[in-house]
């Protein structure tokens, strides 16, 4: 569904098997954010389609972390010569104790290769330019991407429409999550984007969802 010229959003609503929402980006760099599992990326792309864009066409795959439930279909996109892009610390992660979560829900972890790394700081995407963010902790190489011109924050699971990250999994730490979402709460944003669940609309939205997680969450962290 478009939210702007060249952003586009896929909520997943399932409310008995667990997906991630996924995110593209166009323009002269078509890129997927979050692909999801991948026996589910069959309606992902169904989903493109009906919006006019051509799975074919996209260049490169982002991970916000390696969760099974964000990173098991990126084969669909990079076996078609999409790259794929992650933080370091989420790819040494994947080849450790982060693979093994792929066992404890009866997967096996896809082969990969991450073409680049994403770091803190700048990225340019053709005409479009992001703010990468290393937010750890619902997984060590989290990361969040703002794109500055629009105020548009997409989070992964780092935090949600009134919700946060889990932080019972391998790799989790209760207090760099909260960091994170200290540091992201300081961004301009007006589409908070996060990995599951509704987007937030609107800086005051925004706003008072930090307000409300710092409040009802954070002490339970």
């Amino acid at each position: 569904m478009k939210l702007e010229d060249n952003l586009y959003y896929y909520l997943w609503t399932s409310l008995t098997e667990n997906n991630c929402n996924s995110y593209y980006i166009g323009g002269e760099m078509p890129t997927l954010i979050d692909v999801g599992h991948k026996h589910r990326v069959d309606n992902l792309i169904s989903l493109l389609e009906k919006d006019g864009i051509d799975p074919e066409r996209i260049k490169l795959v982002i991970s916000t972390h390696g969760h099974p439930d964000h990173f098991e279909g990126n084969r669909t996109f990079t076996d078609n010569g999409a790259m794929m892009a992650m933080h370091e610390e989420e790819d040494k992660f994947l080849k450790g104790t982060g693979g093994r979560m792929f066992k404890m829900f009866g997967l096996e972890i896809p082969g990969y290769d991450a073409d680049f790394y994403l770091k803190e700081g700048d990225l340019s995407l053709g005409e479009n330019h992001f703010q990468i963010y290393h937010t750890p902790g619902h997984s060590p190489g989290s990361i969040s991407i703002y794109w500055t011109e629009k105020k548009a924050l997409i989070t992964g699971d780092v935090v949600f429409n009134q919700g946060v990250g889990r932080t019972d999994f391998p790799g989790c730490d209760g207090g760099k999550l909260k960091k994170s979402i200290d540091k992201l709460s300081k961004l301009e944003v007006e589409y908070l984007l996060p990995g599951h669940g509704d987007i937030i609309v609107g800086r005051k939205e925004v706003t008072q969802n930090y307000a409300f997680i710092k409040d009802a969450i954070f002490p339970y962290i």
